[in-house]
């Protein structure tokens, strides 16, 4: 039973293989007469199932409606999108408690992983209790979240 163990190999990425007479090579198009699928590639002559990008009827090019006005020209446009808006990372009071120390800053809120570099500036809510007594430097704060930190002995420092 122990040497039937050994011989057998585990199976990994390394060893993986299809069933047998499960994989079919691909269709080589555009090879010579030949092969059945030379000059035209087995899509005929002409019309829309020949043409590269598109499918013909329901599997087309995005958003084409048949020669209809396609519905993203029809509607008017509105509003405007700021590019330089920036999506603050929001952490709740109740996570502090996974800060190491008294002192919050925007580095020891990374190295608890609370929020990424890189992803935008980070605010702290009102959501759930401070435990300790914690001063909060370089991190944007919540009306309400300074409340809370300063009724629990803390402090916020711009």
């Amino acid at each position: 039973m122990a040497n039937n163990a050994e011989t057998t190999e585990q199976i990994g990425l390394h060893n993986l293989k299809p069933a047998p007479g499960s994989h079919r090579s691909r269709r080589r198009l555009g090879r010579g007469p030949g092969s059945g699928l030379g000059k035209t590639s087995g899509k005929g002559h002409k019309g829309s199932m020949a043409r590269s990008g598109h499918g013909g009827p329901g599997g087309g090019k995005p958003h084409f409606e048949g020669g209809q006005m396609p519905i993203t020209r029809r509607i008017p446009k509105r509003g405007f999108t700021n590019p330089f808006r920036e999506e603050a990372q929001l952490v709740r009071l109740s996570d502090l408690a996974q800060v190491a120390g008294d002192e919050v800053t925007v580095e020891t809120l990374v190295a608890a992983g609370l929020v990424r570099v890189g992803q935008g500036p980070a605010k702290l809510l009102a959501n759930g209790e401070v435990a300790r007594a914690v001063t909060v430097k370089g991190v944007k704060v919540s009306a309400s979240a300074k409340a809370k930190i300063e009724a629990a002995g803390g402090r916020v420092e711009g």
